[in-house]
Formats: structure tokens, sequence, C-alpha cells
């Protein structure tokens, strides 16, 4: 019997095994398509992502498939350059498909020792004090002590478990696909931009391997989403708004996507638990979606990790919801603004003018920036210094690279005095006695995932955050 099963194997499910592999977890990820997705819904990788990515040593990999894009804020279609002091390592978005995304992780899982089911839907949940029982479409039943539905947006998970999908359904619906065109690239480059100065839900661009990327609004809200549309409906479509279709053909892949926007009530019951679009839908304006799952799977793997293994402190599991769902609640509404400032209606073009103003100031370019990026994020771990909650960025010291020393997910102690101890603990925690110019206290405590939970030189304040994050002394 597994530990835990994950329902989905998207790129939430895969990083969430990856990081419960490195705890020796035994895991088990169902996935209901019998074949990798080829759909390219996301096209890049913000800077929390990458400083994820690098954390784990995996980084290189996902250079190597990607292109770096010098930091540039979008919001709503509204472009204004990063600062050159943002407080990341990773200054820059990776371009990179999201097939390939979703390659790499798997590949990450699968050597990290996960064991991966594809062809394997699940239909049924029941839980009981001991844990959960996952029925499949072919009659199979299976056991584990836990079960993260990572399943997207059309949840089985959530949905048999009868977890309200809070929101507003869709009113505005996008057709999406990877085509081929005829039009000269010159001539057509002009009609988008003509077009997009009215219309910021439209576009039409180079994709690679002679392919182009378009996105068009739909003439409605169709009644199954689920089905793609036809390519004379995107032709259509196009005609509608740019007076050509391009000479679009031979399509790689279409598909569809609304403005829908809705969060789960609640991201666990008992021993079962959400992550990425699962929990949270919202339009892709700002490119959050595949990151904030990431970032879920994040949170959630270690305190999974360390229930599993018996040392989770009480509360811990809780956590995982506190922390996440607002995120993911706080994403809804800023892509609802988004929604909102790209309609070609007066009043929204005139909220848009002014935004454009304002995002010349520096405060309100880089709340946005850092916004969008998740490099802003602060959960709530107590009062104190100014570093508690945040990630702590990728600094250097005498010896090497923080993130160097966080790639087998345990807690760190970065002690600059060589005082302190996690005597007790060091089968959790990692204590490393080095400098930096880049940190102003005297040491810092990180969780897993990075954040930090205690700042100072006070050993007994040390425990105290020790038993809170960690558990009993071993």
């Amino acid at each position: 019997m597994p530990d835990v099963i994950i329902s989905g194997g998207g790129p939430t499910g895969m990083m969430l095994a990856s990081e419960l592999r490195l705890h020796d977890v035994d895991v088990l990820v169902l996935e209901k398509d019998a074949e990798p997705s080829q759909l390219v819904r996301s096209l890049g990788l913000h800077p929390r992502s990458l400083e994820i990515l690098d954390q784990r040593g995996l980084l290189e990999r996902f250079l190597a498939h990607g292109q770096q894009y010098p930091g540039g804020a979008r919001f709503a279609g509204i472009d204004k350059p990063w600062p050159a002091d943002l407080d990341t390592a990773h200054g820059y978005v990776l371009g990179i498909r999201q097939p390939v995304t979703d390659r790499l992780l798997a590949d990450r899982a699968v050597e990290l020792g996960a064991e991966v089911r594809r062809g394997q839907e699940v239909t049924g949940v029941e839980q009981d004090d001991d844990g959960v029982t996952v029925a499949l479409a072919d009659g199979t039943r299976l056991r584990s002590r836990w079960l993260v539905g990572c399943d997207g947006g059309h949840s089985a998970v959530r949905r048999l478990l009868g977890i309200k999908f809070m929101g507003e359904p869709a009113r505005t619906e996008w057709l999406l696909g990877e085509m081929e065109v005829t039009t000269p690239p010159d001539e057509l480059a002009a009609v988008v931009d003509e077009v997009r100065k009215t219309h910021k839900g439209f576009g039409i661009g180079p994709a690679g391997n002679g392919l182009h990327r378009g996105v068009v609004p739909a003439a409605s809200v169709s009644e199954d989403r689920t089905a793609p549309p036809t390519l004379e409906e995107f032709r259509t479509q196009l005609r509608a708004y740019a007076g050509t279709d391009f000479g679009v053909h031979s399509p790689r892949w279409l598909s569809r996507f609304t403005d829908a926007t809705r969060l789960a009530e609640r991201y666990r019951t008992g021993p079962v638990f959400l992550a990425g679009d699962a929990a949270h839908v919202h339009p892709p304006l700002g490119g959050q979606g595949l990151n904030l799952g990431i970032q879920d799977a994040f949170n959630l793997g270690w305190k999974l990790a360390a229930a599993v293994n018996g040392w989770a402190p009480e509360g811990l599991l809780d956590s995982y919801h506190s922390e996440r769902h607002p995120v993911g609640d706080d994403v809804l509404n800023f892509t609802r603004a988004q929604s909102e400032l790209i309609l070609p209606k007066p009043g929204p073009q005139a909220v848009r003018r002014l935004l454009t103003e304002l995002m010349q100031l520096d405060d309100v370019g880089r709340l946005l920036i850092e916004k969008v990026t998740g490099i802003g994020l602060r959960y709530d771990v107590g009062t104190g210094d100014a570093l508690l909650g945040r990630r702590l960025r990728d600094i250097r010291m005498t010896r090497g690279r923080l993130f160097e020393l966080t790639r087998k997910g345990r807690g760190l102690l970065l002690d600059q005095t060589g005082r302190l101890s996690v005597a007790g603990w060091a089968d959790r925690v990692d204590h490393v006695v080095d400098v930096s110019d880049e940190l102003h206290v005297p040491a810092v405590l990180l969780r897993p995932d990075g954040h930090v939970v205690w700042a100072g030189e006070d050993e007994l304040e040390l425990k105290n955050s020790l038993l809170r994050w960690f558990g009993a002394p071993g």
C-alpha cells in the first residue's frame, strides 16, 4: 500500500511526487490520460518557480530546453521593465513549452522512485479512520494513507468529496491552438498589431517548427468546453476579428479556455488534499497557473512527508490550507482585474490608461511584479524580523550558494555565529556554519520550502521554532 496516492500526472502532481520521494515516501501517481498531453497551455516559468527548481538542483535541465527573456512585468497586456534590484537571483522569465516542463518533472519523479500509472482514471474516493480507498474506472480499488487531487480544473477528487468550487462561471471563451499559416510574416504582424489596439485577447505569432500559436475570442461560451474547437470555427473567429484567417491550416492541436474563476472552499478534507488547478482555476492572464500549482506542491510536499514519517507537529498539515488558500484567492483577484482591463469598453480602457501611468511609479510596478512572479509572498509565521515568512533568495556565502544546500528538501539552520545547535533535530534539519555579506541577521532557520521561520541568535527562541515547525526532537 503506498503512503500517498496522487491523482493527476501533470506538473503539480509530478512536482509533489518528487518532493515526497526526497523523504522516502512511497508514492503512486495515477494519470487518466494514456499518453502525455501535447497541448501548450503554459509558455513559461516565473522567477519563484525557477528558484524552486534551483533549490532542488533541477534548474540546469530546464535552462537547457528554454530561452531566458529579460524581466518584464505584464499586467493586462501593459508591459513595464523589472527593477534592476528585484529580490531574486533569477530576474527573467524562462520561455519553455508546457509539454517539456511536464516531461522534465515526470522524469525527475520517476528517477526518485515514484511509481506512475497512465490510463488510470479515478472514479471513487472513500475515507475512513485509517486512510483512503480509491476506485478506478477499470474496477481496481487501491488503498493509501493519503490522497492528493492534482487532477485539474474538472477534478474528480474534488467532485467526489463534494468540495464546493466557489466563484464565477465563464463569461468569455477563447480558442487556442498551433497551426501553419500562409500569410507572409510582415503582413501577419501588421494585422495583429492593429487588432490588438482594441482587442488584447487576440494574437497569433510564430511558435517554432513552422507553426504559429493563435488565440482569438470565441463566438460564445460552449456547453462542452472539454471538446476542442474545429479548424473552421477557428477560421471564422479569425475573420471576425482580423478580416482574414491568415490561411491557417494543418493544426497541431486546438483547445479552448474561459475566464471562469473558481477557488476550492477548502484545500484539505481529512486525509485528502487538493493542489494546482484542482484547487483553483482562473484565466491565464499573467501566466500564473502552472507556476501556482508547482508552488502549491512545494508547500505541501514536505509537510505531508513529515506526517508520513511521524514527526509532523500539530497543525502542520492544516497550515497548507491556511497558507496556500489565501495565495490562490489573491491570484484569482489579480486575474479578475486583468480580465476587466482587457475589455474593449470605454470604462475598462480608461482605467487601463490610468494604470499604465501608475505603473511608472516604482512602488506600484514593484508590487505588481512581485505578485506576478510570486517572490513577494510572505506567510504568517509570526512577528519579528522583516525576513520572517518570506523565502530567502539565493545568497552567496564564503563556501558557495544557499540553494546548493537545499537539494535534499530538509530544514536548514544557516548560522553565522557558530554558537547555535539543532541537536535533537539533525535527522530533519541541517546546520551550516558560514557567513554572507547578503544576510543581515546572525542566523536564520529555513523550512524545506525555503521560507524563513526564525531569525536571530537566541537559542531558546530557535528551539521553540524548531518545535513548532519540525516537531519534537528525535
